[in-house]
């Protein structure tokens, strides 16, 4: 298949990259708003209806994995209209034109489309309640798929990292070793994702051929944000910076957090037959490639 990639420098995009690379059953197309020298990609603007349908139509796209998004949850608080046209309207646009030529399109969503309020993990007909802007747009962005595409999956995850971009991995280990005492949120619950984990599953189940539906991915287990950065320093090697747990009132935000954010894997695993990581060899793993 001719496969497209946006949002190809992102966090997932670039873990995207890597495995294509490795996999030659397909012809990848990467693409981004802005790509790096020497990167083999196309800028493509996914807000614009003639630029997809062009791009889709010149390289006779098979299927789409977007990647792309506005992922600023505090800042989409102020800029709303950027955050809809790139969560809401650009899934719609890509998948309308891979879906006019019998493709799949496979849309990234988020933790986000729930309101936290759960106290059991969600599976994904649990009813959606976003109370923020960016959980508000990713969930109109999963109806404009379904709505112009048949063959389509969407995948909600959460807590993402990776050896790539800005994450909490990354800001937890920086801040270990220029502080020496940081407050962290103890009692909001979730699980953390490694994207690797996550591109792992995408390329399995292009492979395998898509199944029609929406999907829940992240790594197994149950961890808060205060446990997550015990265990970053732990495997960091950073002995030098004292974690104090903070309730969610002591750090307020613009856009709300879920509270409890765990999500059930068991679809994905039974209709791809993949195992997922537990969280911590994940975390083990990245942390490895990045000290």
């Amino acid at each position: 298949m001719n496969i497209l990639i946006t949002g190809c420098n992102g966090q997932l995009g670039s873990e995207m990259q890597l495995l294509s690379r490795q996999n030659p059953h397909h012809k990848y197309f990467l693409t981004d708003i802005i790509i790096p020298e020497g990167l083999n990609a196309s800028v493509l603007d996914i807000t614009s209806k003639k630029d997809v349908d062009d791009f889709v139509q010149k390289n006779q796209i098979d299927c789409i994995v977007n990647c792309a998004a506005f992922t600023a949850v505090d800042k989409a608080e102020d800029e709303v209209e950027m955050c809809r046209r790139l969560n809401s309207e650009a899934p719609g646009i890509l998948a309308e034109a891979v879906g006019k030529r019998g493709g799949c399109m496979i849309q990234i969503s988020t933790d986000y489309v729930f309101d936290g309020t759960s106290h059991v993990p969600y599976v994904e007909d649990s009813p959606t309640c976003p109370n923020s802007v960016y959980g508000s747009t990713k969930l109109d962005g999963e109806k404009a798929v379904m709505d112009v595409c048949k063959n389509y999956m969407i995948v909600r995850t959460a807590w993402l990292y990776s050896t790539f971009g800005n994450n909490f991995v990354k800001t937890m280990i920086r801040l270990g070793k220029e502080k020496t005492s940081l407050g962290v949120i103890f009692d909001q619950i979730g699980t953390p994702t490694y994207a690797r984990d996550l591109a792992v599953a995408i390329m399995t189940a292009i492979d395998k051929g898509i199944v029609p539906g929406v999907y829940h991915f992240s790594n197994e287990g149950v961890i808060s944000w205060y446990d997550f950065t015990k265990a970053i320093h732990r495997l960091a090697g950073i002995t030098s910076c004292s974690v104090k747990p903070l309730h969610t009132s002591e750090y307020p935000t613009p856009a709300a957090r879920p509270h409890f954010s765990v999500l059930d894997k068991t679809k994905i695993k039974q209709t791809y037959g993949i195992e997922i990581p537990y969280w911590e060899d994940s975390l083990r793993e990245c942390i490895s490639k990045l000290i």
